[in-house]
Formats: C-alpha cells, sequence, structure tokens
C-alpha cells in the first residue's frame, strides 16, 4: 500500500476556519467599511503627495516670472518649468546633491536663490564662470578680454548709465594692478573683476533694467537650483482687468523652448 501523504502546510492566516454550520458570517459595518475607504484614500493621499514632493525636490519645479530683467527672452507672466537634475538636484531630507548632467554654462539660463534673501528665486543668463575677468565697456560684456556676442541682451537707452552706490562692492574683486580708490562704477561701465572660485556671475537680459550681480555680487554655486526648460503657461498681467490670467493668455508662447 502505498503511504499517505501529508497535507501540505498552510500558514496560520492563511485558511480561516470555516464557520458553523447554521450560523450566518457576520456581515461588515457601514462605518467598517468607511473606515476602510477612509484608510485606504489616505493612504493614496499621502503617497500620492510623497510622489510629487519627490519630483518636485529632485525632477522638476515651475517658477512664475515676477519682473522685466530677463525681458526678450522671458515676459512678465510666463510661468516656467524648470530642470532641477541639469546642475544636480538636492536630495531631501540630507545635506547632498544628485550627480550632475553637466556643469553650468556661459549663455545658460539659470534659476537660483538670491545670495542675499535665499528665500526668493532669481532667474538670470550665467555670464561669467569661476576665475573669469569680466568687464563691460559701453554696455558691450567682455569675458577674458574678449567681446562677447549676446544676441539675447537688450539695452533701450546706453546714454543714460547711473553710477549707484550698490556697485562699490566690486573694488573688492578688482583684476591685479588697479587701484580701487579710482574705481568709479556703473551700470555701463565696469570691472575688470575676477570671478572667485565656485562662483558665478549672473545678468538679466534685460541690461537697463535688471537687478542683477553688477548690484549685489556673485553667486556661490551651492545656490544654482537649475536651468529653466519650457514656458508652460503665459499671459499679460493687466490689474485693471479681472480674470486676466484667463483672458489675455499668450497662446503663442505655450510650449516655447528657453534659450
Amino acid at each position: 500500500m502505498t503511504a499517505p501523504q501529508p497535507d501540505p502546510l498552510v500558514p496560520p492566516s492563511a485558511e480561516a476556519p470555516a464557520p458553523e454550520a447554521g450560523v450566518p458570517a457576520a456581515p461588515r459595518t457601514r462605518r467598517g467599511r468607511l473606515i476602510t475607504l477612509g484608510w485606504e484614500g489616505s493612504r493614496t493621499l499621502a503617497l500620492a503627495l510623497f510622489g510629487f514632493l519627490l519630483i518636485r525636490a529632485t525632477l522638476f519645479e515651475l517658477f512664475k516670472i515676477p519682473s522685466a530683467s530677463m525681458e526678450g527672452t522671458l515676459l512678465v507672466g510666463d510661468f516656467l518649468v524648470v530642470n532641477k537634475l541639469l546642475y544636480g538636484a538636492e536630495v531631501p531630507l540630507i545635506s547632498g546633491r544628485l550627480p550632475a548632467v553637466r556643469d553650468p554654462a556661459i549663455g545658460d539660463v539659470v534659476v537660483f536663490q538670491w545670495p542675499q534673501d535665499v528665500t526668493k528665486n532669481f532667474v538670470k543668463r550665467l555670464v561669467g564662470l569661476p576665475l573669469d575677468t569680466l568687464e563691460m565697456r559701453r554696455g558691450v560684456l567682455l569675458r577674458n578680454g574678449i567681446a562677447l556676442r549676446e544676441r539675447y541682451a537688450t539695452h533701450r537707452d546706453l546714454q543714460f548709465d547711473p553710477a549707484d552706490e550698490d556697485f562699490l562692492w566690486q573694488r573688492d574683486y578688482l583684476a591685479p594692478g588697479l587701484d580701487a580708490r579710482r574705481y568709479h562704477p556703473s551700470r555701463n561701465n565696469w570691472g575688470p573683476l575676477v570671478v572667485p572660485a565656485r562662483h558665478f556671475f549672473m545678468l538679466g537680459d534685460n541690461r537697463d533694467n535688471s537687478l542683477d550681480s553688477r548690484y549685489w555680487g556673485f553667486v556661490p554655486d551651492s545656490l544654482v537650483r537649475g536651468s529653466p526648460i519650457m514656458v508652460y503657461y503665459s499671459y499679460s498681467p493687466d490689474s485693471a482687468e479681472s480674470f486676466d490670467w484667463l483672458r489675455r493668455v499668450r497662446w503663442q508662447r505655450l510650449g516655447e523652448l528657453i534659450r
């Protein structure tokens, strides 16, 4: 005779005992169903929120242009998708960054935290790399002694060239051999300045109307957040018109790539 085979082992939780004959299973109460649905909904919402925050922190973020400092390239009322992976996104909860796709380069449009108030984000054009020598003569930017061809830069009035006390910080970064006591910078005439290591020099494309590195200094590389990819929405603000964000859409700018 063949020996009887043992029954397969079943974990205690995998096989519930059958209800006794003649005793119906207790129905789930309405309150129990609501608790289950509430728990599942909360868990789904938490996972979705975590995913959104993770994407926002490491991949892409949305920004709105509030000023005319980049006019010619970006307009007031533009909404941008910013690539945070390009220069190495910050990793949430730890003080570290993901590996960068590439380093920031001359001509990049860059989103960064303003050195004087890191709670504010600025977007400008990168024109100076670490250890570069920069100067401007009659509105023309020279990098390492060579005039840059900046087709994106705009000047409305080169004859108006204000000198401001905000420029005086530049005296501490003059190229060797210059006398800081005789240095009198203005908006369109300044330098030559030497960019410190691990810092960048940023200018707005609207050179006559931009609060940029000329006024407040260099940007540490640790404050760089990313580079805008495209305009995903745009409208022409008008405080006198209600629902201007809906009635004054710039349809031709939707999806426009930023260069």
